[in-house]
């Protein structure tokens, strides 16, 4: 994994906008319709080519294929796993800070409409892994569109046993450790796959600190941390064989403008987060509810090997941070842990339910070019 070594390099969280054409197509087999494999297939191609081109256009070095293929970062495990079957209801309606408003939630499906829903199978059955096609595919269509070299590096997300086990109910394992370490075991494949075939691997762990205000609020802060504890263990089982210099992880608190108000802290936290084994942690750092938390470096020590992407730009809000914020938030935590250790990203995915996205397509871009921009500004105050 490179490092900011000579300059700020940038990055971003994973998913961005798909055409609306291949959005319908992904709502479609979410749906159980049928969708001509070939059309499928060949649409996701021509995307994922189009996505890497647009990212090197706007100035980001570690690239990805903006999860072109998914149509959500957790829901395209029921793919590439056995074991699930049918469709489950949410355990909770809405996380505990946006329940707290309900006037809020009224407003806003006044403004918005009502939210799409993603299907959510049940483990009904032993979990195996049957994606070694997909997974491969995914892989391919990357290599291809960046065959070039114009890009620094190149990752592939993947959901963590956590995060499935946050939104796929389990009742087929005994207990929840048996089926996070299932889970573990059946995403070692893909998780292997992708380093294996050079790219670095992105865990996507929103269990990590989303799940407190969602599902675990009312459990306490000592209850939560034993909680993720276990979701970390299943984490490093499954990438024991990876080099950590080969993985990153991401954790955030809900890629939803809201209240935001029962978020755990991150300082409360960390240092299980620190625990686990990809070298690089991607996380909030550009929203109103979490930029203030670069303090938390003054009082944690970064381990040797470990480098941070802190989000710097925001993927709820239209605004376009000004490349001069964008410079300063990067200065902040290069101060803090060193400018080689910092490599800027968002503070989420921009599309992390295909077409749901709250930025407008064009201003994602904007943004990817002010996050660009503000990395370049930085360079010169942190390599005067």
């Amino acid at each position: 994994m490179k490092r900011s070594s000579e300059r700020i390099l940038t990055t971003h969280t994973g998913s961005l906008p798909r055409p609306k054409d291949l959005v319908e197509l992904l709502w479609k087999h979410d749906a159980g319709e049928t969708v001509d494999p070939s059309l499928f297939e060949a649409r996701v191609t021509e995307t994922v080519a189009d996505v890497v081109a647009a990212q090197i256009r706007a100035g980001i070095d570690v690239v990805n294929d903006g999860e072109a293929g998914k149509v959500s970062y957790f829901s395209y495990v029921v793919d590439r796993l056995t074991g699930f079957a049918g469709s489950a209801e949410p355990s909770r309606a809405a996380p505990r800070d946006l329940a707290d408003f309900p006037s809020y939630m009224a407003f806003r499906e006044t403004v918005t409409g009502k939210r799409k829903t993603l299907s959510r199978p049940v483990c009904t059955e032993p979990i195996t892994f049957r994606g070694d096609a997909a997974v491969q595919t995914d892989i391919d269509n990357l290599r291809a569109a960046t065959a070039q070299g114009a890009a620094e590096e190149t990752f592939l997300s993947s959901a963590s046993p956590g995060l499935i086990d946050m939104f796929l109910r389990n009742e087929y394992y005994p207990t929840r450790e048996e089926y996070l370490f299932a889970l573990a075991d059946g995403m070692q494949k893909e998780y292997e796959a992708i380093a294996d075939a050079g790219l670095l691997l992105q865990l996507d762990c929103p269990d990590l600190a989303l799940s407190y205000n969602a599902l675990h609020y009312d459990e306490g802060v000592d209850a939560f941390r034993r909680r993720i504890t276990d979701n970390i263990a299943a984490l490093n089982h499954a990438t024991r064989n990876i080099p950590p210099d080969r993985m990153r992880m991401h954790l955030c608190w809900g890629n939803y403008e809201g209240p935001h108000h029962c978020d755990i802290p991150l300082k409360d936290i960390i240092d299980l987060i620190l625990t686990a084994r990809p070298a690089a942690l991607s996380f909030e750092g550009a929203n109103p509810s979490h930029q203030h938390e670069y303090v938390v470096w003054d009082e944690v020590k970064l381990p040797e090997g470990k480098i941070i992407m802190p989000g710097v730009i925001d993927s709820t809000t239209n605004y376009i941070e000004h490349p001069e914020v964008v410079a300063q938030r990067i200065v902040r935590y290069a101060e803090r842990v060193g400018k080689e250790n910092v490599i800027p990203g968002t503070d989420c995915g921009f599309g992390t339910g295909a077409g749901l996205g709250a930025v407008d397509d064009d201003i994602v871009w904007a943004k990817l070019a002010a996050l660009a921009e503000g990395a370049r500004r930085a360079t010169a105050v942190l390599w005067p």
